[in-house]
């Protein structure tokens, strides 16, 4: 098997993102001045997140770092960092809706689990991560190496764990090509089905478990998605046949690639941080976290999943778990078991808005 994209800027290896620091954007004090005002001049607090809109939010010459970051992860290296948000002059809840306001002009928000919730806090919740039903946003658990389920992850800091914590960044395509050359036998299994868990979340029209493969092409275009902690939980169901041991010593392989030194990025997220993922040719992770005592100042940060509309197709594959793949289109997240009304016209209003076509 040949390596693939291995002429992209997403097959990067640590020592290319060390040479060229350009997946970094830093905000100055104006753009952070433009981000404070637009937070509070929209902000109402009896409104939800649903009743706003693009147009509420004027983020001034904040825009243009965003959308320099926004260009790198779909055309460039396939993550950025965004410093300098607004952290010290905002409360958690300005924080939260200064998420939300970026969202808006970014994409179509995303559903993230049973709740349908649109946006969420990533916090230690108690919660199991490695159970039938665990979700890593909600513990302080070490995590595999994972994509979520959108196009788009967008995660904002605002609280930093007392220690722990550290965010590691590997692109898939690079793993990809390495596994092609030491093992292509194994590299080819990657690209047949695999059955992953839907955690218990799964939507009333939709089965407990789906069927991905782990990379598969769209116009040329390699694509991955990986999740261990929803394998896991699948192969404990009925009717998901068991990993062969070439199947899992595929797994293994790719796992153990995406932690190589010169493959996986750390950095340690600071308060006003962004982070922006192409989930389609990076897989992230993070360690364990010790958090602080005091409810205040425990880790917090918050997430958004997206559908851009300029972004171009998928492979027909990614159909069971994003529901559509074509470009333009509302596509991917948990849509959950409270899809109501309130969220069909948050997607209908905000996919006009962003010229995207929405199917439910």
């Amino acid at each position: 098997m040949q390596p693939i994209n291995a002429d992209r800027s997403s097959a990067w290896t640590v020592a290319d993102l060390n040479a060229n620091p350009a997946w970094i954007y830093e905000l100055d004090d104006r753009a952070r001045r433009d981000l404070t005002q637009a937070v509070r001049k929209a902000r109402d607090p009896d409104r939800t997140l649903f009743d706003y809109a693009r147009g509420d939010f004027d983020l001034g010459s904040a825009w243009a770092p965003i959308a320099g970051a926004l260009r790198e992860i779909k055309g460039g290296t396939g993550f950025a960092i965004l410093r300098g948000l607004p952290r010290e002059g905002l409360s958690a809840e300005e924080f939260e809706l200064l998420t939300w306001a970026i969202g808006l002009h970014t994409g179509v928000a995303r559903p993230q689990g049973k709740a349908s919730q649109y946006q969420s806090a990533v916090r230690d919740a108690g919660v199991v991560y490695r159970s039938g039903k665990g979700r890593g946003y909600s513990s302080n658990a070490d995590l595999d190496f994972h994509t979520d389920s959108a196009d788009i992850v967008l995660l904002t800091c605002y609280n930093v764990a007392a220690s722990g914590g550290m965010s590691m960044v590997s692109s898939s395509v690079t793993a990809h090509n390495i596994l092609a050359r030491e093992r292509p036998d194994l590299a080819e299994l990657l690209h047949e089905p695999f059955y992953f868990s839907r955690q218990q979340e799964e939507a009333p029209d939709e089965a407990p478990y789906y069927p991905n493969p782990i990379y598969d092409e769209a116009a040329g275009v390699l694509c991955s998605k990986w999740n261990r902690n929803r394998l896991r939980s699948a192969l404990a169901m009925d009717g998901v046949p068991p990993l062969t041991s070439q199947q899992a010593e595929a797994l293994q392989l790719l796992d153990d690639i995406l932690r190589r030194p010169d493959v996986m990025h750390s950095m340690h997220l600071r308060p006003g941080d962004m982070q922006v993922l192409n989930n389609h040719v990076t897989l992230h992770s993070r360690t364990e976290f010790v958090d602080h005592e005091d409810p205040v100042l425990k880790r917090c940060l918050f997430r958004l999943w997206l559908a851009p509309p300029d972004w171009p197709e998928l492979p027909e594959s990614w159909r069971p778990a994003y529901r559509a793949v074509e470009a333009a289109t509302v596509r991917g997240g948990i849509k959950g078991q409270f899809y109501d009304d309130a969220r069909l016209a948050y997607e209908q209003r905000q996919a006009a808005e962003m010229g995207m076509r929405l199917t439910v």
